[in-house]
């Protein structure tokens, strides 16, 4: 682990609580349209389509297009699902930009400044880089890259994304830790062979309904990125 020269990171759960904003951010825009539902159910039906729509793109199905691309299409559906109709265009836009908005957990920014202070930082996301982007300025994230599956042109858990990060740090993989709050993200970042932290997230999904503690082997486990920071200072 000394070996060590760059730090990439899952985005969605691990650094930012996608449920709690996009409910949030899903209320603010359509509850003055007249809309009353369940907003934390209406995101987690967006979030359900997120996997399948990378599915697509990942087995070849369709081109590779950006994740808010995809978030638009799965948009369509789950308003379907919820039986909301005739949103104009301005707002089906400024909702699906909602991905945009979500705010980082507490630890995160501070964490993120001590893991700089050794290390080259960067998300290793599904997320788009415009999308990467605004999350880092909403939130003070300091990265010194945006990397993920934009710059590889596919998804994870895709052997390509994670290598691809590491490569444009001109690291080896074996140099670079991959940080996820999500155990299958992990294994394939260590089948890639990058070096693994898991971080827990325990209320990701919903009270108790995220990660605690890795399920696969890991070369690190920490509360937050503040524990984290406080694992890699201890090896030097």
């Amino acid at each position: 682990m000394t070996a060590l020269r760059a730090l990439v990171f899952d985005v969605f759960g691990t650094l930012v609580d996608w449920r709690g904003s996009i409910a949030r951010e899903s209320q603010a825009v359509l509850s003055s349209r007249g809309v009353s539902l369940d907003w934390p159910a209406f995101a987690d039906a967006w979030r359900a389509q997120y996997q399948p729509a990378m599915e697509e793109v990942r087995t070849g199905q369709i081109p590779f297009s950006k994740l808010d691309v995809l978030h638009r299409r799965n948009l369509e559906v789950v308003l379907q699902e919820f039986g909301i109709r005739d949103l104009d265009e301005a707002t089906k836009v400024h909702l699906n930009l909602a991905w945009h908005r979500l705010d980082a957990w507490p630890d995160v920014a501070r964490g993120l400044q001590r893991l700089r202070e050794r290390y080259r930082i960067a998300p290793c996301s599904n997320g788009n880089i415009s999308l990467m982007v605004d999350l880092a300025r909403r939130n003070g994230l300091p990265w010194d890259a945006i990397l993920g599956a934009e710059i590889a042109h596919d998804y994870k858990p895709k052997a390509i994304v994670y290598q691809s990060a590491a490569a444009a740090f001109d690291c080896t993989p074996h140099e670079v830790l991959m940080v996820a709050a999500h155990s299958n993200d992990l294994a394939a970042a260590a089948s890639a062979g990058l070096r693994t932290a898991h971080v827990a997230r325990p209320d990701e999904k919903g009270p108790g309904r995220g990660e605690s503690a890795p399920s696969v082997p890991v070369d690190l486990a920490a509360r937050d990125l503040l524990h984290l920071a406080d694992q890699l200072d201890a090896l030097h």
